[in-house]
């Protein structure tokens, strides 16, 4: 009867912590101003594969992540984003060292956490991450983080 009620409990507590719903990251959008140089920098630099949107409108360049996870840009001309380091797009890589050569030979600027250029923060659960900033100025944290 005791490994019965232990396990009802232990049943209870587990489905109540559960995620209510099987959410995925679908997609995520930034507004931008000039879609042509951002969207190459997704492209070229971060090396993600473009991909088609659904209308052809020339006011959106779409990018496939993961899966089915996607990065959306989308032309604004007059609106100007507020743009903050804890405002970030994260994308994990087991090539991290890797990217950074490559970021290096770009010559794309990183920092860590703090600030510092060219340096790599290891968090206290032992993921590096570093971060850049697109032509828009939006912040991109790239780490080495197991999914």
């Amino acid at each position: 009867m005791k490994k019965l009620l232990f396990f009802l409990v232990f049943f209870t507590v587990a489905i109540s912590n559960a995620q209510k719903f099987d959410f995925t990251i679908d997609h995520t959008t930034l507004i931008v101003n000039d879609l042509k140089t951002t969207g190459d920098f997704y492209q070229t630099v971060i090396g993600l594969k473009e991909i088609d949107h659904p209308t052809k409108d020339p006011g959106f360049r779409w990018f496939s992540i993961q899966g089915n996870t996607q990065l959306h840009l989308i032309y604004k001309e007059n609106v100007v984003m507020k743009k903050h380091k804890s405002s970030h797009v994260c994308l994990s890589t087991s090539q991290l060292d890797a990217f950074i050569k490559n970021l290096v030979e770009n010559k794309i600027p990183y920092e860590d956490w703090p600030g510092t250029k060219g340096a790599v923060t290891l968090r206290a659960d032992g993921i590096k991450q570093i971060y850049i900033t697109d032509p828009e100025g939006y912040w991109i944290e790239i780490n080495d983080a197991k999914h």
